[in-house]
């Protein structure tokens, strides 16, 4: 099991409920195509998990 995750904002917050643009803005993802690397925990995967549909995850 990997140590981190690398979370890639591949789609746009514009439409977005507000609830998923706090997720996604929580995870440090400011602007499209921009990465973070976060840790491989319970809460950082439910995060992932609710905006699943607006990021791309790999494991690092």
């Amino acid at each position: 099991m990997a140590d981190k995750l690398k979370i890639t904002l591949v789609k746009s917050t514009i439409g977005a409920k507000p609830q998923h643009k706090k997720t996604v803005e929580a995870l440090g993802l400011r602007k499209l195509n921009k990465t973070v690397e976060m840790p491989n925990n319970d809460s950082v995967k439910g995060m992932i998990q609710q905006v699943r549909h607006l990021v791309k995850v790999e494991e690092i």
